[in-house]
């Protein structure tokens, strides 16, 4: 690391003011603290002394994210293979998905970073360090098989519209990877929705197998809920899906990383999987008897396993900036986030991908919920004070 720091060294004088590359000098300081803690220090006011700042939080993150995205990577290819009954090893699938893979990720970061970058240089303000994770959500939250021009639509229409109009990084109030791919998903919905979860090219000397089918468990859960596949091939996650969320195995491991770390909150994520376990009970209550397949009927830890409830749980629900902030607000916003995606799975086979939605809506809310759960306790306080 020694010979990368001479190098950004002597490079910065070219940045700093009065350098030919003045102009690009908060570009410049985005990827020096992005490589290495800033040599500068607070001068006014109270403040933490702490080796995080916001860049290695998001960088934590991304860690939670590697095996979600490694899986998908191998998912990818194993999926492509399967459809056209083609037996190969575990590295053949990770390649092929990787392959495939790499680029969405690439074009995801490009295009967001551009509209940061243009944005720092404009303004004459640091880079903000949320895409970092923002970069990654999105192709994870995708199909394989989404055009690249999309993704890099996604990502200037989160990054601009989504983040920066209302100031930058900590200034959005909704999830800006999320509201990407609901953008998407409204824009252009034969590319996000039917059947095409799956690269499908072509393989020489092979056909695709009779009675191959594209639909993934939760489009198949709405129309008979015989059709979805076991329990415990839903969570390892061989099945079809977007890029990261197959495997809940995965993001549980995520899961437990951030909440060692600190960086996600368990309050929110507990809550959020409790709010849809009940909900999915409450629905086995009150399911019509006659009709065994009806989506109402679906055991309520299967809405766990199914779609994206369990990434959203975990990777988007917890966003620091667009969740509640107070204890007990974590615990009414995950909850209703929860039962919210049950309800719409269930009810609006239109938008079967509940949690995306629910969360964007909770993301309005929170800060209702926090005033709320505030005002509730100051009251309890003046009561008790009297």
């Amino acid at each position: 690391m020694k010979l990368v720091k001479d190098l950004v060294d002597n490079i910065k004088p070219h940045f700093d003011k009065g350098g030919k590359l003045e102009k690009l000098h908060y570009v410049f300081d985005g990827f020096e603290t992005f490589l290495f803690v800033p040599g500068t220090t607070t001068k006014h006011g109270v403040h933490i002394r702490d080796s995080m700042d916001l860049k290695r939080t998001m960088v934590m993150v991304i860690f939670a994210m590697i095996p979600c995205l490694l899986f998908g990577m191998w998912n990818v290819g194993y999926q492509h293979y399967l459809a056209y009954g083609m037996e190969t090893t575990p590295w053949e699938n990770f390649l092929f998905g990787a392959i495939k893979t790499t680029p969405i990720i690439i074009v995801s970061y490009v295009s967001g970073l551009t509209v940061e970058f243009i944005f720092a240089t404009m303004n004459k303000h640091s880079i903000s360090e949320g895409y970092l994770v923002t970069g990654m959500l999105i192709p994870l939250t995708l199909p394989v098989t989404t055009p690249l021009w999309m993704v890099a639509l996604g990502g200037i229409f989160c990054t601009l519209l989504g983040k920066e109009i209302f100031g930058g990084t900590g200034m959005n109030f909704m999830n800006p990877a999320l509201l990407a791919r609901a953008f998407l998903f409204f824009a252009f919905p034969a590319f996000l929705s039917g059947e095409i979860w799956t690269d499908l090219s072509p393989e020489a000397g092979h056909s695709i197998v009779d009675g191959y089918s594209g639909a993934t468990n939760l489009v198949a859960f709405d129309y008979n809920i015989d059709n979805i596949q076991s329990a415990s091939s839903m969570f390892w996650g061989f099945e079809q899906g977007s890029i990261g969320e197959t495997s809940v195995f995965c993001i549980l491991l995520g899961a437990a990383f951030l909440i060692l770390t600190g960086v996600g909150s368990w309050r929110i994520i507990l809550s959020v999987f409790v709010g849809g376990y009940l909900m999915g009970f409450v629905m086995n209550l009150l399911a019509p008897a006659g009709d065994l397949t009806h989506a109402m009927h679906m055991p309520a830890h299967h809405h766990w396993l199914i779609g994206s409830f369990a990434f959203g749980a975990v990777f988007m629900a917890t966003d620091p900036v667009s969740a509640s902030h107070t204890p007990t607000g974590k615990y009414i916003y995950g909850l209703l986030i929860g039962a919210f995606a049950v309800i719409l799975r269930v009810f609006n086979p239109a938008y079967p991908e509940g949690i995306m939605l629910s969360i964007l809506l909770f993301n309005v809310f929170a800060p209702l919920i926090d005033h709320l759960v505030v005002e509730q306790h100051i009251k309890k306080r003046l009561k008790h004070a009297q």
